[in-house]
């Protein structure tokens, strides 16, 4: 049995001379430099102990050796569970816990922390810096350069995505082979990436966007990638000139139009910029195509599903839109279930090769939002006009999506609930041109806001950090008791 992910994208390019990554410091890799190390990587992997189906958890500076140890988990059939490295160890330990992984890679700051996690479920850890040194490193240079590679078909899982959950439990989004590389070629195809093209990367690596969207459509057309640690404007404005292909999230964009260096000659050697993970405002998409020349392209996707939708490459780019399904992913709007007509606001439903298997640990959460009948209720509310398109119009819960992050309100509510002075909270999103969304945290209570401030900062990664605290004296409740967040947001929107 082949291995489906490895062979398609990774495997053909073991005598690829031309570059691939093209990292901060100036340093090249070469298609066959990246699988040759790869495969040293994959042996460390296997002499940790682990088999083909067991969990690697990576918390880890975004690296070209970083990108490597994503293939070289491919390339040794372990399941990659890449985690955002700003969560604390307090938010790691879970998803060790629930996941059970047999090794572990994290930044050398944080390998303390890691060794008393990984001792609970019997892990290995290893370390991997921002330029990508680290024991992972020094232990994969004397290996060989070639590795057997395992076995794993269309149905064995090739990652572990963890999404946040309203209910304070996270669900980990099982992806198989399948999955990833269905949704690879939909849109390498649709958005026309082959091997002439060179990628703006600024994205991080840990979640769909950075990981799946980019690096394997780049590996499956044979691009390369000028590999950014993060998001810097003045490196981005520098390379633009050079490449052809940007993926980013609104806040990208948003800044780069703030910038007077952003005109059209500076995108002259640009042929497609896009942008997904949060909702783009019709006037970035506005401004950014009078100011370049350019009309954004906007998808939408989300952890469980890959890409569902994309505007078209050719054709109309509507701003506001997140255009048509995507070849081979059916897309339905509903209300309980039954389809509605078109033009009629409901609930996404998306069915296809694309859609995970499951959540990991939990059948019945599965069974709640994975029909039968292959179709997954999203979870967000959208319409569908009269040529097809969708349009995202809100969500059925209380997600917020900051700089392209997924946060969900009682995760912050119930860090500040425990403090001090606060009564109760309720946490929401503000429209914010920069982020998307910018939460605000309303308070009924005496508590101190600097405490606020500290206790969040304590338990949770930085983008989770309300932008402001309201004091208040009652929250707005209807008839039943439940707190009106849409007021809360009307109320506050401009903030």
């Amino acid at each position: 049995m082949p291995n489906l992910l490895y062979d398609t994208l990774i495997a053909p390019h073991r005598e690829n001379t031309n570059t691939f990554l093209i990292s901060d410091d100036g340093e090249n890799l070469t298609y066959a430099a990246f699988c040759q190390r790869a495969s040293q990587i994959a042996h460390v992997i296997a002499e940790a102990g682990l088999l083909p189906g067991d969990r690697l958890v990576v918390q880890a500076p975004k690296s070209g050796q970083a990108v490597a140890l994503y293939a070289a988990a491919l390339q040794a059939g372990v399941v990659y569970l890449p985690l955002n490295t700003a969560y604390t160890p307090a938010e790691v330990a879970y998803f060790v816990e629930d996941a059970s992984p047999s090794l572990i890679v994290c930044d050398p700051a944080r390998e303390g922390d890691m060794t008393d996690l990984a001792a609970s479920v019997g892990a290995t850890v290893l370390t991997l810096d921002e330029l990508g040194d680290g024991s992972l490193r020094r232990a994969a240079d004397d290996k060989p350069a070639t590795f057997q590679t395992a076995d794993r078909g269309p149905v064995d899982l090739a990652g572990l995505l963890y999404t946040s959950g309203t209910t304070g439990r996270s669900k980990g989004a099982m992806m198989s082979h399948r999955n990833l590389l269905s949704n690879a070629r939909a849109l390498t195809d649709l958005w026309q990436i082959t091997d002439k093209d060179r990628l703006v990367h600024a994205l991080p690596i840990f979640h769909t966007h950075g990981l799946f969207v980019a690096l394997n459509t780049a590996l499956l057309a044979g691009a390369s990638i000028r590999l950014m640690a993060r998001f810097d404007l003045d490196m981005v404005l520098e390379e633009l000139p050079r490449s052809t292909l940007m993926m980013g999230v609104p806040t990208f964009y948003t800044r780069m139009l703030a910038d007077h260096r952003l005109t059209g000659e500076a995108c002259r050697n640009m042929r497609l910029f896009i942008s997904g993970s949060a909702p783009l405002l019709a006037e970035t998409h506005d401004a950014f195509t009078a100011r370049t020349g350019h009309k954004i392209l906007e998808r939408y996707g989300m952890t469980e599903t890959n890409m569902i939708t994309s505007n078209p490459y050719d054709g109309d780019r509507i701003a506001g839109t997140v255009g048509h399904p995507l070849p081979g992913v059916d897309v339905k709007i509903t209300d309980n279930g039954a389809e509605v007509p078109r033009g009629t606001i409901g609930m996404i439903e998306v069915r296809g090769e694309n859609v995970f298997k499951g959540y990991w640990n939990m059948p019945e959460k599965t069974k709640e939002e994975l029909r039968s009948n292959g179709f997954f209720i999203t979870g967000d509310l959208g319409v569908m006009d009269a040529d097809g398109r969708i349009s995202i119009v809100g969500r059925q819960k209380d997600l917020i999506i900051t700089g392209g992050y997924n946060v969900y309100p009682k995760e912050i509510e119930d860090v500040l609930n425990r403090c001090d002075g606060v009564a109760e909270s309720a946490v929401f999103g503000v429209p914010d041109a920069d982020f998307g969304e910018a939460i605000v945290a309303a308070i009924v209570g005496r508590a101190d806001e600097d405490t606020l401030r500290s206790a969040v900062a304590d338990k949770l990664a930085k983008f989770k950090w309300p932008r402001r605290y309201v004091m208040m004296d009652t929250l707005p409740r209807n008839t039943m008791g439940k707190v009106q967040k849409n007021i809360l947001r009307q109320d506050y929107t401009g903030v």
